[in-house]
């Protein structure tokens, strides 16, 4: 790529960054707020056709800002050095409740909010799984892809029960953690079968 070309690309990197975060002041501006391509170029200061340019019609708004958080949710787990699977669900858990306002309307209005976190959390889940299998805690003829996918979709139900305000912030993490506890006391190697029952026997369902 030549100096001129890199540069433009740079250009549009922060046009894109700045619409994203005038959409995000936006839906915080109010539960209700409309996100049009005219009002996020208004904010950011760029043309309307920026916008579609950039980031693309309404759907794909929702897409970026679920990006967004997983990108985010990569630098917190990368600071952490986060191997360990409870920590990968607790920092998934917190970066969802710490900016409740954005991340409902995006869970909510996106249809593909299904897929939110099919990139992260769930390729780390898979890694710290893996991880604990080749440790030994986990029986070795466990798929653990398996495992996560499971873990994921539990979590991805945790957090539109709790969009669609059924659960406050700390049913959204108990019942996530709950979910990876089954998984993990399931898939238990016999050595550490009580340790990783323990959770479930101190606690009941969430």
């Amino acid at each position: 790529m030549t100096a001129e070309g890199g540069l433009r690309e740079q250009h549009k990197a922060r046009r894109r960054t700045r619409i994203l975060e005038a959409t995000r002041e936006l839906l915080r501006d109010g539960p209700d707020s409309v996100i049009s391509a005219e009002r996020i170029a208004e904010r950011a200061q760029v043309a309307p056709a920026t916008v579609y340019n950039l980031i693309g019609p309404r759907e794909r708004i929702w897409e970026a800002l679920a990006a967004g958080f997983m990108d985010e949710l990569e630098r917190r787990l990368a600071v952490l050095g986060a191997d360990d699977p409870r920590e990968v669900v607790r920092s998934t858990v917190r970066l969802f409740v710490s900016d409740p306002v954005v991340s409902r309307r995006m869970v909510r209005e996106w249809e593909d909010s299904g897929l939110v976190l099919d990139r992260s959390p769930l390729t780390q889940l898979r890694q710290a799984m893996e991880g604990a299998r080749t440790q030994g805690f986990l029986r070795a003829d466990i798929d653990t892809d398996a495992l996560a996918a499971v873990v994921g979709t539990s979590c991805v139900g945790a957090l539109h029960q709790w969009v669609a305000a059924l659960i406050d912030d700390d049913r959204f993490l108990a019942r996530a953690l709950f979910a990876l506890d089954v998984a993990l006391a399931a898939a238990a190697a016999d050595p550490h079968r009580d340790q990783l029952l323990a959770p479930l026997r101190t606690r009941g369902a969430p």
